[in-house]
């Protein structure tokens, strides 16, 4: 018996199997440009969405957080460095994201408060109740089975644990919508081309945000899946947006 499930692969249809090792091979393309692919998809802008989010997780000493779809260790080395001590554990499914991750300045300074795991979103190698916070970064978009990763991150918080998702999303008014796709459709792919030798890598990535669930209905996937006091807020007019939701 075959299985038809059929999943987005920016805009083509694939089967659902397909699409992890699809993703992988874009962010081992990218994966010693990442950081820079960041500041050319947002126009720089990802460094403040960043700190936005510190802002309004407000990381307190000694929590343990686990940073999905962490790759270069971005949110886990401003996590830590908020809150004064604690532990992160970077996961990702990409192994090369995770070396790059290591490379970092950072990481040398940090080696005791960071654990560096290769793992999937959709099957979390940790125990039910296992940390304080949850972060995912410009990662849901890319799994396969988004609702599933949120079910996951219900399970391996702890009661009182704080959910934050960070994403590419959709700005409210149509007009400014196109003018944003306009820039996205043609200067991306071309900058990835210039910077990466990758355009197909990036036009993925472009694909992927367009096909992403609005800012309403991804609130209502984090509802869904347990969370309570969900709530988001939009960066950029909606360029991006953070949710948030507590495990009572």
């Amino acid at each position: 018996m075959t299985d038809d499930k059929t999943t987005h692969f920016g805009f083509e249809t694939v089967p659902e199997g397909e699409k992890a090792g699809r993703v992988q091979g874009v962010f081992n393309s990218v994966a010693s440009k990442y950081d820079i692919m960041n500041d050319v998809m947002s126009m720089g802008i990802h460094r403040i969405w960043k700190e936005a989010m510190m802002d309004w997780l407000a990381p307190r000493p000694g929590q343990n957080l686990l940073d999905v779809a962490g790759g270069t260790g971005d949110i886990s080395f401003k996590f830590l460095k908020r809150a004064g001590y604690g532990h992160a554990t970077v996961l990702d499914l990409t192994e090369p994201m995770l070396v790059e991750g290591r490379k970092r300045a950072e990481a040398d300074k940090m080696q005791d408060s960071l654990d560096w795991v290769v793992g999937d979103a959709m099957a979390l190698p940790f125990a039910d109740n296992s940390f304080d916070v949850y972060t995912i970064s410009f990662g849901i978009r890319n799994v396969t089975r988004p609702q599933e990763a949120l079910a996951e991150a219900y399970r391996v918080l702890k009661p009182g644990g704080r959910l934050m998702v960070l994403e590419f999303s959709q700005l409210p008014v149509d007009g400014m919508q196109k003018l944003y796709d306009l820039y996205s459709f043609n200067v991306i792919p071309r900058m990835g081309q210039m910077i990466a030798g990758d355009r197909d890598s990036y036009q993925y990535l472009v694909e992927s945000i367009r096909n992403f669930p609005d800012q309403e209905t991804f609130l209502t996937m984090v509802k869904d899946a347990g969370f309570e006091n969900a709530k988001y807020r939009n960066l950029s007019m909606g360029i991006a947006a953070l949710h948030s939701g507590w495990k009572i």
